[in-house]
């Protein structure tokens, strides 16, 4: 599996894991919000700020939600219609280079989600890398059409079988080797009982079939236990929406992680990279003390002397066991040996104390 480079960072198994803070549509419609969640973006430990280039009509059908009879799951509790939300969410094409700008100035990659052809176009000197959003995932026209951009494409599942991941996998693959795939429950109540749907082992899946591919989770629950598990089943780039305060009025507020939540989740997350380690178990620096402390050495209960022949009811197993020392393990291999240098009650027996 080849590492993908995005601006400065290396992604890869070997590699730390890429966090990218979703600031969506927590600006909202303020470029100066906008400029000042980059930099907590920053603050907080984030490799990327993430925007959503998207115009109301080009990505919703006014008259298709209002179609549905009423507006469901996390739209339920908006106070608008679905249209209005969107166009109120929108970024102004004018924000793109000063949002590039803004996160070159924080030391950050900037990225997007582009909705259209049109943004795709607009967006891509400005851009790195492409983020594919769940729902796009059965639009294999846009899908090709970022693929064919020559950048590295992050592609989020949620909300879709394994056939539709193959077959956008293979859109994408025949353009592209860059390729991040991206676990995903696209559910944004922010409820607990989110966690039973999560299904991070679904990454195991993604390994068998694509074993050569970068995995990630694009993540919508609450806390960071989620992005603890994925990281320890080889995902390497983690999305999680980001926001200065939850309580705010918006679409994606309240199932966002704020700057603390945000800061811990990466604080955790380095604290867990450095305990996955090697897969060769051995005896690490940090235990050679305690390998001497814990573990027993063959001792004598009485003085054996020149001559003696060793017998097990002579023998004990206690600690410490000095790196010279006979361990249990050896207790066959001396039973009937014949002790060539006098040893005291209570000391540990060498193999140059017999024959």
């Amino acid at each position: 599996m080849k590492d993908i480079q995005i601006e400065s960072k290396t992604i890869g198994v070997n590699q730390p894991t890429y966090f990218i803070a979703d600031v969506a549509a927590n600006h909202d419609g303020d470029i100066e919000r906008a400029k000042e969640l980059i930099y907590l973006c920053a603050e907080a430990g984030a490799d990327a700020a993430k925007f959503q280039h998207f115009t109301a009509d080009t990505i919703v059908s006014d008259t298709g939600f209002k179609s549905l009879g009423g507006q469901q799951s996390h739209q339920s509790k908006w106070k608008k219609s679905v249209f209005d939300v969107y166009q109120d969410a929108s970024i102004n094409q004018d924000w793109t280079p000063i949002l590039k700008e803004t996160c070159n100035k924080a030391g950050i990659t900037f990225l997007t989600s582009p909705y259209s052809y049109e943004l795709v176009d607009g967006v891509d000197d400005f851009l790195s890398a492409y983020k594919i959003g769940s729902g796009d995932i059965t639009w294999l026209g846009i899908v090709e059409h970022i693929a064919t951009k020559g950048k590295p494409v992050l592609l989020a599942t949620g909300a879709s079988t394994q056939d539709e991941v193959d077959i956008t996998m293979s859109k994408l693959l025949q353009h592209t080797n860059d390729v991040v795939l991206m676990q995903c429950n696209t559910n944004y109540t922010a409820s607990l009982e989110n966690f039973k749907y999560i299904n991070l082992n679904v990454l195991k899946e993604y390994r068998r079939r694509y074993p050569d591919t970068i995995l990630g989770l694009s993540d919508h629950t609450p806390g960071h236990a989620t992005v603890l598990g994925a990281i320890a089943l080889g995902a390497r780039v983690i999305e999680k929406h980001f926001t200065d305060d939850t309580t705010r009025e918006g679409p994606d507020h309240k199932f966002s992680m704020d700057f603390d939540s945000w800061k811990n989740m990466v604080d955790r997350a380095r604290e867990l990279e450095n305990s996955l380690g090697l897969e060769i178990k051995k005896v690490e620096d940090n235990e050679k003390e305690t390998v001497v402390l814990q573990r027993r050495a063959i001792r004598v209960k009485k003085d054996l002397t020149i001559g003696d022949i060793i017998c097990e009811d002579d023998l004990e197993f206690l600690r410490p066991c000095p790196n010279d020392a006979l361990s249990p393990y050896d207790l066959e291999k001396i039973i009937n040996k014949e002790i060539v240098r006098n040893i005291e009650s209570g000391d540990y027996i060498k193999w140059k104390n017999i024959k």
